[in-house]
């Protein structure tokens, strides 16, 4: 995959994807969201990646959109606007729905979209240094696209502060918030991410996927017999895989499964 804002490095079954426009602090403009849709969508289908992390060049993970883009915005139709925002609303998406697990690895600023990015990932591992906002309302606008993401992991009490006032977070506050797992420094920051890659590594990937799919059905639902009944029915399926029996084989034997690297 060739692309030009992004850089895709490779370790084993682990991809970072390194947002590379760090003259920008990797802000957002039409060819990034264009290149992040297409690089998840590729990792994803890449059954060779088990893990994939996402970081930024330079000073930042991400400040959000670029202001060019955003001058071009202003001028441009609704309909114009519509389809631009379509498309980033379709890149988180894409990123928050891969089946692989995904950690945002988190350094300088993480605005607005950055700090949707950090959201659509399943984990984030923030640098002591990092900050995070949404910083939408300070120009006329909303942190509609990312806000999926964004509830998600602040809850809407905490979110109704934060997407009014526009309050800058520090990465203690996120972790607080449920915004990020851990708060690290910033020396630190990459053994951390690898901490958590390795404890990925051991788990089956089949697994990791539905148990992304068990979040999204089983949060914020009541508990139901419908509920009740589709766990039920999660569990009994997965029990008769092969990745499954290969699990319990491997623990009886008292050696890696089959999935576990080196």
């Amino acid at each position: 995959m060739n692309f030009e804002t992004l850089e895709i490095a490779r370790d084993g079954g682990v991809a970072t994807i390194w947002m590379n426009r760090p003259d920008v602090h990797n802000a957002f403009n039409e060819l990034l969201i264009a290149e992040l849709t297409a690089a998840c969508g590729a990792l994803d289908a890449d059954e060779s990646v088990r893990v994939v992390v996402l970081a930024g060049r330079g000073k930042s993970f991400s400040a959000g959109a670029d202001l060019n883009w955003m001058r071009r915005a202003a001028d441009a139709s609704v309909e114009e606007n519509l389809q631009d925002a379509r498309k980033l609303a379709g890149m988180l998406r894409t990123l928050a729905e891969m089946n692989k697990p995904t950690i945002a690895r988190v350094h300088g600023a993480a605005l607005g979209g950055g700090m949707g990015l950090a959201s659509a990932c399943d984990i984030c591992i923030a640098g002591t240094g990092a900050v995070f906002a949404t910083s939408e309302v300070k120009f006329g606008i909303i942190p509609s696209a990312i806000s999926p993401y964004v509830l998600r992991a602040i809850g809407a009490r905490q979110a109704g502060r934060y997407f009014q006032t526009a309050e800058r977070i520090s990465a203690a506050r996120a972790v607080e918030l449920g915004l990020a797992h851990e708060a690290v420094a910033p020396d630190a920051l990459d053994a951390a991410v690898q901490e958590v890659v390795t404890a990925l590594l051991q788990g089956g990937p089949r697994s990791q996927a539905a148990a992304k799919d068990l979040i999204r059905a089983v949060a914020n639902q009541p508990i139901t017999d419908a509920l009740v009944e589709d766990t039920a029915r999660r569990i009994a399926t997965l029990r008769s895989t092969p990745e499954a029996k290969e699990g319990l084989a491997a623990f009886l034997d008292k050696r890696p499964a089959a999935w576990v690297q080196g």
